[in-house]
């Protein structure tokens, strides 16, 4: 088995690759100097040269905000690129599990969101991450993760910007008006490798599953938690996003409904502050071995 990882240094791709010496497959990790996923060709080359059986496509266009004014490469990154991808895993029978985002709902249902639920992206990233999974849709064999509030050890995430902040600061205001679940990229790359071994053991099912963990919280009970945990006195105050006021719209509630991916691929997902005490536990078990 041969897995294609793309944006291996991002927070799910690093991930994955910590994870995959234990896993039976032979990797190739590529990020932007190894594949540009916008450059057809360069894809189509490599593709060529490998009998990919897997491509997980970890790279985005992340920086909602700047989006906003960065149009052309979004569309690029996070629409093109996916459909290249799709196109290439097409020609060899490869599967792609392309992960998406809940900004792609961003609706009023205000109860966890379905995969059938309509999509309203607002804002450029939005909806060029909803292009990116028409893109993937587009190849039968394609499986689309919509996941949520990501961070990890690795790589810039809400968590480290709050141990970050937390520390040099007496106070935080934190808002407290948008609903959704943490995401430990650690395990959304377990549960990726998980879905592998359905599939090769003749268990695939493809289209859109939501993921993120169990729970549900606000970025400032998020906050809370993390400086519970980490032993940070900060005094956070919750705001509302009208008092931080962004380019880009966030989604006021994107808890997902994940039974979908659980009952198909017999998932046991953790709750988030069970993932956060893993996640913290490996940054403050690194900090000591610096010392």
């Amino acid at each position: 088995m041969k897995i294609l990882v793309t944006g291996a240094k991002g927070q799910v791709g690093s991930e994955i690759k910590s994870l995959s010496k234990s896993f039976d497959a032979e990797f190739i990790f590529t990020d932007l100097a190894e594949l540009d996923i916008t450059n057809k060709e360069g894809i189509l080359n490599l593709f060529k040269e490998h009998d990919f059986d897997y491509c997980i496509n970890c790279v985005a266009y992340t920086a909602v905000d700047n989006a906003e004014e960065n149009q052309i490469i979004s569309t690029a990154v996070n629409a093109k690129g996916v459909q290249n991808l799709a196109e290439a895993c097409e020609k060899i029978g490869a599967t792609l599990i392309h992960i998406s985002s809940d900004y792609v709902y961003h609706n009023e249902v205000n109860r966890p969101l379905k995969e059938t639920d309509p999509t309203e992206p607002k804002g450029v990233y939005a909806s060029t991450k909803l292009q990116g999974d028409f893109a993937a849709l587009n190849y039968n064999k394609s499986i689309i993760l919509r996941t949520s509030w990501v961070y990890s050890s690795f790589g810039n995430n809400f968590v480290k910007s709050m141990i970050k902040y937390g520390t040099e600061r007496d106070s935080l205001n934190i808002v407290f008006d948008q609903i959704g679940t943490p995401t430990y990229a650690r395990m959304l790359a377990e549960n990726i490798l998980i879905i592998i071994n359905h599939c090769e053991a003749g268990n695939a099912h493809y289209g859109v599953f939501n993921f993120s963990n169990e729970g549900v919280c606000s970025w400032y009970d998020f906050a809370l938690e993390i400086f519970r945990i980490k032993g940070i006195t900060c005094n956070v105050k919750p705001i509302l996003s009208k008092d931080y006021p962004t380019p880009a719209q966030r989604p006021p509630f994107s808890v997902m409904d994940k039974s979908k991916i659980k009952e198909t691929y017999n998932l046991n997902i953790p709750h988030w502050r069970d993932s956060l005490n893993d996640c913290l536990n490996l940054i403050i078990n690194s900090e000591k071995s610096e010392q």
